[in-house]
């Protein structure tokens, strides 16, 4: 599909054509090759695709780029303002000092050393979500609906300090919402959704927040609540909005970690068997695979400053998509980027970003990825894909399947 295009028509937005969206690797390393600081007219922004201008938009550029409530009203859409008003307090559209102040208040409940504690937790909800596919006795599951969903979704909600049987009403707002935050297009088709999503999400947190002012829990929510630094604390909109985004980032990336990772595993047998043989080797191959097949493909940015990126003038205030997927495919950053190779050394990929909007929930998502796969590995003796064409969710910057159909055997 994608050797039809002609060359003027160089654009993310052959994204939308699901051909293109299942293999997206050939449109951008053409991007890279033949423009890799592109100007697309369909998105109106600059899409950038080499690892080293990847890293110098997500460090010297502006991500403070979600427009106020106001201005939708100013535009006659004010049924849009309500995701705005969200959106604006979120840290992830923010830069520095507001970011680096949300940054600092939040950081303490994803520090690495306390993530570690939650190993031997993650590893009981994953074995027991693997009894209940076991147990069901039909050889075969979906290993998105029985497994990468309902593990992030578990050790997220208890990460907040949330009711864990909460875990499936919050997985489908957080999914409705994913679906406004991947997409550039903005179909407006999914508006309904997205607003119903923000208004359950607005109103879930902020009655959490009442709560646990009364009867505290551990757990992001209180660790929010409670943080200080010089006399400084957060709003309750600040509260709510940024466990908004914590949980969203938390659930759908980590989804799609394990997801793609484990179908990169099916269409790499000799892989997946030689992780199954040298299970030490799991924190190299999440790495890899975070690489390979990352969940966040791309991001945007504005330009700070009228300035000159790999030869082209922007100016101030251009908007800028940084496709990190494509600068994980960079040949002048990683030899062989097409191929899998848990052999990889110095593997600094982009999948977490960089700089100061670093995802802080990486050390999570890293740990959770590790679990996910030693323990599928370590539960089945096989493992087979039964989809011929694996369907891709319509969300051109958070990369995840739909369904991942696969039959097993136990080997017991």
């Amino acid at each position: 599909m994608y050797g039809k295009v002609a060359e003027q028509d160089l654009s993310l937005h052959y994204l939308l054509d699901p051909d293109v969206l299942a293999d997206p690797y050939p449109l951008y390393r053409r991007l890279r090759s033949e423009d890799p600081v592109h100007w697309d007219p369909y998105l109106h922004a600059w899409v950038v695709t080499r690892y080293q201008d990847v890293i110098t938009v997500l460090t010297r550029f502006s991500a403070d780029r979600t427009p106020p409530p106001e201005y939708f009203e100013t535009l006659g859409v004010p049924e849009v303002s309500p995701v705005a008003k969200v959106m604006v307090k979120q840290m992830l559209f923010m830069d520095p000092p507001a970011h680096t102040r949300l940054r600092t208040l939040a950081a303490p409940a994803f520090m690495p050393a306390r993530v570690r504690l939650l190993r031997d937790h993650i590893e009981q909800i994953a074995n027991r979500l693997v009894d209940e596919i076991v147990a069901r006795g039909t050889g075969t599951m979906d290993a998105l609906a029985d497994f990468a969903e309902p593990l992030p979704a578990i050790v997220t909600a208890e990460m907040l300090g949330v009711p864990v049987e909460d875990h499936p009403r919050l997985k489908d707002w957080s999914a409705a919402f994913a679906g406004m935050l991947g997409n550039f297009q903005h179909n407006p088709d999914l508006l309904g959704g997205v607003l119903e999503a923000v208004e359950n999400l607005t109103t879930y947190f902020h009655n959490a927040v009442r709560e646990q002012r009364k009867r505290p829990r551990p757990g992001l929510v209180h660790s929010l609540l409670s943080s200080e630094v010089d006399g400084d604390r957060l709003s309750d909109d600040e509260i709510v909005a940024n466990c908004i985004v914590t949980m969203v980032g938390g659930q759908e990336t980590t989804t799609n970690l394990i997801g793609n990772g484990l179908l990169t595993l099916l269409r790499n047998p000799e892989q997946l068997e030689r992780l199954r043989r040298e299970p030490q080797l799991v924190k190299a191959a999440v790495e890899e695979l975070l690489r390979y097949e990352s969940p966040s493909q791309l991001t945007a940015r504005l330009a700070p400053r009228d300035v000159t990126l790999g030869g082209k003038q922007m100016r101030k205030r251009d908007a800028v998509i940084a496709v990190m997927a494509a600068g994980n495919r960079d040949p002048e950053r990683f030899p062989e980027p097409d191929r899998v190779d848990f052999d990889r050394t110095d593997n600094r990929h982009l999948a977490f970003g960089w700089a100061a909007h670093f995802c802080f929930g990486a050390p999570l998502a890293r740990l959770e990825g590790q679990i996910a796969f030693e323990t599928l590995l370590r539960r089945f003796s096989t493992l087979t894909s039964t989809c011929e064409k694996p369907v891709w969710r319509q969300n051109l910057g958070l990369r995840g399947l739909t369904t991942l159909p696969i039959s097993y055997e136990t080997g017991s």
